[in-house]
């Protein structure tokens, strides 16, 4: 089905892809790489649908010079990728792997050559397994830890990369890496992990000094958001939606913005320490914003420990996650935070958005993914219609360049604008790459040089 043409974006809009190192790399035992926390949670028995791990994934370490020409063909103009902290600092502190460094640096060589930003996130879950050893998150050494690595990384990229992302969806690693414990390191703490949000936040604040001393470039942090939709309107209902706001849109963000930690959630912040919230306050220069679909909540049964239940939301059709599509929430979501923060909130980068579905390639080799073209079509459209209402959006990062390891989904998902063959590596960009191409193209012509 034929889209209307794309209305024009600012001139200086970010067009990119985002991928992460645990899912791509592979080469989990090359040049060096320490153990993380995903390489123990993925061999352990019964933690990951199909049985696999990111040991080889896509094998992008070997191959990463084909993937930077599939991101030239497509005509972005920014990369955001992540550092392996294992990789660079194998036991998470001490003695610099400099072959590790040297991967990185040939990556950012590589993209800086065809015409492309380097965006590098430093934490995106993959903890060294000797920190995790040591608590994890949940010690606070480990926030000065990850300052340290910060440093390492910025001393060696500082002078290349266009923009620093501290942490990738700090609430998403608490809650279902610390919280649930369907996510590495596995551990079941429920409400009890509050230490590892201000952890890891303290950690940003801390990173976030160690870059400006070395880089010149702008600091951001990749927030996962998801509007909450009560469904029922009952005071318990309407009360439950508040508090799981509270705790996945603005535990991240208020204490970022200057403005402390929800009162509502009754944390215990015996971990916060004098002087801390103003070291995790120190100005941002972007939000990242990671959207894939808005939440319903309603009051949750008597015997729950938890002050809501997530549900469905019917009415939007389904990726192969069984999440909603709902190009409208993205909108909502941007209003929300520009109402919210006004003039605290620095401009907004999409980090991520994306979708998954079951592409599989036909007799000739193609890979069609209409629905993929109609969820970004309607995302990028979500977004430009948040820049006319006011809100400073910047840039849209597709997750993701190419379908890759999902986690604790394994190789069942695949979200990528290029279908990887995973027993032989092969790249076959969709119907989806195509499509954007072309938007890019359209967008960048706009584009004064």
């Amino acid at each position: 089905m034929p889209h209307a043409p794309m209305p024009r974006f600012p001139t200086r809009f970010r067009w990119g892809v985002s991928t992460s190192a645990y899912q791509i790399e592979g080469a989990a035992d090359t040049d060096g790489r320490g153990v993380s926390i995903w390489d123990t949670f993925a061999h352990s028995p019964g933690r990951i649908v199909d049985g696999s791990s990111g040991d080889v994934a896509c094998d992008h370490y070997h191959r990463y010079a084909e993937d930077i020409a599939l991101m030239a063909g497509l005509g972005i103009n920014a990369y955001r990728f992540s550092v392996s902290w294992p990789r660079v600092l194998p036991t998470g502190a001490g003695a610099v792997n400099a072959s590790g460094l040297d991967f990185y640096e040939r990556l950012v060589d590589g993209v800086l050559a065809r015409g492309i930003d380097p965006v590098a996130t430093l934490f995106h879950w993959d903890l060294p397994q000797p920190l995790e050893d040591a608590g994890g998150w949940l010690n606070r050494d480990t926030a000065h830890r990850f300052a340290e690595y910060a440093d390492v990384v910025a001393a060696r990229l500082g002078d290349r990369v266009k923009l620093w992302i501290t942490l990738n969806e700090p609430f998403i690693h608490m809650s279902l890496g610390y919280g649930m414990g369907v996510h590495a390191p596995g551990r079941m703490l429920l409400f009890d992990a509050f230490p590892v949000a201000h952890h890891q936040l303290l950690g940003h604040g801390l990173a976030t000094a160690a870059l400006r001393d070395r880089s010149g470039s702008p600091v951001a942090i990749a927030n996962n958001y998801s509007p909450v939709r009560p469904v029922g309107d009952g005071p318990a209902d309407l009360a439950a939606a508040a508090a799981y706001e509270a705790l996945h849109n603005r535990l991240f963000t208020d204490p970022l913005l200057g403005r402390g930690y929800p009162a509502e959630l009754g944390f215990d912040d015996a971990v916060v320490r004098d002087g801390d919230l103003d070291v995790i306050a120190a100005p941002i220069d972007v939000l990242g914003v990671n959207y894939y679909n808005p939440i319903g909540v309603r009051a949750p049964e008597e015997d729950s420990p938890l002050p809501f239940e997530p549900v469905p939301l019917d009415g939007y059709p389904r990726t192969a996650f069984d999440w909603p599509v709902a190009p409208d929430g993205l909108r909502e979501l941007l209003g929300w935070l520009h109402r919210r923060y006004g003039a605290d909130l620095p401009p907004i980068q999409i980090t991520e958005s994306g979708c998954a579905y079951d592409d599989r390639p036909d007799a000739q080799g193609r890979v069609h993914d209409p629905d993929r073209i109609g969820y970004l079509d309607g995302h990028l459209r979500a977004v430009h219609a948040a820049i006319a209402d006011g809100v400073d959006v910047t840039g849209y990062f597709v997750w993701s360049l190419l379908d890759n390891w999902e986690w604790a989904e394994g190789f069942t998902k695949r979200f990528g604008l290029v279908h990887v063959d995973y027993p032989t590596g092969r790249r076959t960009p969709k119907s989806s790459y195509a499509w954007l191409r072309d938007v890019i193209a359209t967008a960048r012509r706009e584009i004064p040089r």
